[in-house]
């Protein structure tokens, strides 16, 4: 056999393996099959492309799809909404389509080649190139031009595969059910670092290969999204605000003297804050007088509850292309106000601007003593003297401030002089009024809990 393989002409051997013997019955047989083969493999390049398609969409793009009220934006809404039903439905159509074509390309092979006497060229025609003309024609060609065209591909497939996942629901059932039982056992299987697991891992790095400033930022990344905006935001009594029926000149004098870009206006008192007016809309009218209507130029609140995370409230000002916010309680009742730049500098520390005004919020006396205002924010004074917030977890309750975290350890109003000692720090009241604590000193007691 090898002989002859060997001496024969190329073209006699392929004379050879070709069924000469063919009837016209199998001629038709031939015809329907290589047309079954070619309807297969546009079947599993849309299925394939699909994949690419639906899972290559951005959100952007989910949203323009989703918004026209017809069946196309339908059926896209339900598949993206229901992406692991979507997977299965592809990842099974596209089995029985491929066990189809290997089946039909088989007959079809079979009438017009006899490999009796070359099993191993006939397993190689069968399967191997079979299955690289399915991979090239069903799944790469089509997955490239999906992913430069998922829109329309999206678009076009959007009622098939709808229709599809709904006649293969069984299997579809059978196959996310399995795949959710190994997902669980895999979880239970897997650690998941805590935070304080992080935050250890962050400690103990080399110092030498991590700067002390770069584990304070990689510590507040790994914090970031348990802290909530009632932590951060500027407290109601240091909110900066302008009552709605100001005069326009004193407006202006009042907006000169503080600096900000943005303020809150209110009417009657502070729960009623109607608008925020930013300071670049009164740029073109600064000449004018008292009757300009300055109230026009207030734009809509943006509210947000004192419970928010501020991962959240980051992505949501990104998204709303906003960075200023006023903080309510549950009863809508004004509590603060929040911008970008505090959620940033709970990454990155204090950011000061050349309009921001060098106030003495604290001063650092030593190593281990430090004086502070009161109305400090915790998670503030915590990152100046280097330790966690979690330090003080158990005795500042809904406190934010160090003056609120001293009342609720103390229990009443300390006088000046008093002395406050939890674990190892020791407070001193160094200014009081009849109302409120207004500066304090903190000395770490043992130097080795700070940073």
């Amino acid at each position: 056999m090898e002989n002859s393989l060997s001496t024969e002409p190329p073209v006699n051997f392929v004379l050879m393996l070709i069924n000469t013997s063919i009837s016209t019955a199998d001629l038709f047989s031939l015809a329907l099959s290589l047309s079954a083969v070619i309807v297969l493999i546009s079947c599993s390049a849309l299925i394939s492309g699909s994949e690419n398609a639906f899972f290559g969409l951005t959100k952007n793009q989910i949203n323009e799809l989703t918004e026209p009220d017809n069946t196309i934006a339908k059926y896209i809404s339900y598949l993206v909404q229901h992406p692991k039903h979507l997977l299965a439905t592809i990842l099974i159509s596209n089995t029985f389509v491929n066990i189809a074509i290997v089946l039909v390309s088989t007959v079809a092979i079979s009438i017009v080649f006899q490999f009796s006497e070359f099993p191993i060229l006939g397993f190689f025609i069968e399967v191997v190139l079979v299955t690289f003309i399915l991979v090239l024609f069903g799944e790469v060609m089509p997955k490239i031009y999906a992913s430069q065209n998922n829109i329309r591909v999206a678009k076009f497939m959007a009622g098939p595969m709808f229709l599809l996942n709904k006649i293969l629901t069984p299997f579809v059932f059978i196959l996310v059910k399995s795949t959710s039982v190994i997902d669980k056992r895999i979880t239970k299987k897997g650690h998941i670092l805590s935070i304080d697991e992080l935050t250890h891992a962050i400690d103990i790095t080399n110092e030498e290969e991590t700067p002390k400033e770069e584990k304070i930022i990689l510590k507040s990344i790994v914090n970031f999204g348990n802290i909530t905006v009632k932590q951060i935001m500027q407290q109601r009594p240091d909110i900066t605000a302008i009552k709605s029926d100001t005069p326009y000149k004193q407006l202006l004098l009042k907006i000169s003297d503080w600096g900000y870009s943005r303020v809150p206006i209110y009417t009657d008192n502070l729960d009623n804050i109607i608008g925020i007016l930013f300071i670049k809309d009164l740029l073109p009218h600064l000449s004018k007088d008292d009757t300009f209507e300055w109230k026009t130029l207030i734009r809509k609140p943006y509210f947000v509850p004192e419970s928010k995370k501020i991962d959240d409230l980051l992505k949501e000002f990104q998204t709303k292309r906003v960075h200023f916010a006023v903080v309510v309680d549950e009863f809508g009742g004004t509590q603060g106000i929040v911008t970008m730049e505090d959620i940033l500098e709970e990454i990155f520390g204090e950011i000061n601007d050349e309009f921001d005004e060098d106030e003495t919020v604290y001063s650092r006396l030593n190593d281990t003593t430090y004086v502070f205002e009161a109305k400090m924010l915790i998670n503030d004074m915590c990152r100046f003297i280097g330790v966690e917030t979690e330090v003080f977890d158990d005795i500042r309750n809904d406190a934010d401030t160090l003056a609120g975290m001293l009342l609720e350890l103390k229990g009443e109003l300390p006088t000046k002089g008093a002395v406050i000692l939890y674990k190892d720090f020791k407070f001193v009241i160094e200014s009081v009024d009849k109302r409120r604590i207004k500066r304090v000193k903190v000395e770490l007691l043992n130097v080795e809990n700070k940073g």
